[in-house]
């Protein structure tokens, strides 16, 4: 019998229903309040949230009657202000708040239906450099986990390979490659990337990378241990070659012999003095 004062109650009140879809855009990290309704709950009957996301669809609601459900437990929570309005709170929006969320609100004599389309907008991180491949230089501009995606320029202008990466968390980095001409002066050449984060775009100056430096450095000293290595041993060859040429240059000489002195044995001697004085 429920239903038909139910019935009875529609028919006997003028009924209006508002439909609003919105589309909004928040910063990453910010507190997010979504608003479907200007009435208080002392017109309120009853406000349902259903809520769909990336990974998943959840429902947040309250009614006068003091329930309340919340399938999402992640956060959100429905809030009054100071006078008795509802909105839904979410604290430090991410990636996995955006989506799709349907508010309606039910009032004494109609309801209001509001689709709100959520994205966020996160600022990149931006790093420029140089590196040699090919035995040529190539400056590398980088706009990293953006939301949406920057857009990235040379100055002076030079035709540079873009690419596009979506990442597994919603944002998107851009890189950008521009291979130096012969003529080009890397100090003259800056990487300007734009991003509706930020009021003004940023410009960067490409430099060699700290490692690059260190390797280049390591092979130059390298090198050059190489180099005198292979001098020192061409000097001790060449060293050891000569003194072998005068080795066969100078004639063989037999050692001195010296004129030794024919010694009379002592007794021989004795005898000879003994038969002179007899």
């Amino acid at each position: 019998m429920m239903w038909i004062y139910i019935l009875i109650f529609f028919l006997t009140v003028s009924w209006s229903s508002t439909k609003v879809t919105k589309k909004a855009v928040f910063s990453l990290g910010s507190n997010v309040d979504l608003h479907c309704s200007n009435r208080t709950w002392t017109e309120t009957m009853f406000v349902i949230w259903n809520i769909k996301l990336k990974h998943k669809i959840c429902r947040i609601s309250f009614s006068d009657k003091d329930q309340s459900v919340d399938s999402c437990n992640d956060g959100k929570s429905l809030q009054n202000t100071s006078a008795g309005q509802s909105y839904l709170h979410i604290p430090n929006f991410s990636a996995d708040d955006v989506g799709v969320y349907k508010c309606e609100s039910v009032y004494t004599g109609g309801n209001e239906n509001y689709k709100f389309e959520v994205a966020v907008t996160a600022p990149p991180k931006v790093s420029a450099w140089l590196e040699r491949r090919d035995n040529k230089m190539v400056a590398i501009c980088r706009a990293e986990k953006g939301n949406p995606a920057a857009k990235i320029s040379w100055s002076p202008a030079g035709n540079g390979s873009v690419t596009l990466q979506d990442e597994p968390d919603g944002f998107v980095t851009v890189e950008s490659r521009l291979e130096l001409s012969g003529d080009m002066d890397p100090e003259n050449l800056t990487c300007v990337v734009h991003h509706q984060f930020w009021a003004q775009e940023k410009t960067l100056v490409p430099k060699l990378k700290e490692g690059f430096q260190l390797w280049l450095l390591i092979s130059v000293i390298g090198g050059i241990i190489v180099l005198l290595a292979v001098f020192s041993v061409f000097a001790i060859k060449k060293d050891i070659f000569s003194r072998q040429c005068q080795q066969a240059e100078t004639p063989s000489k037999s050692p001195p012999t010296e004129d030794v002195e024919e010694v009379e044995p002592y007794a021989s001697y004795v005898q000879r003095v003994n038969s002179i004085y007899n």
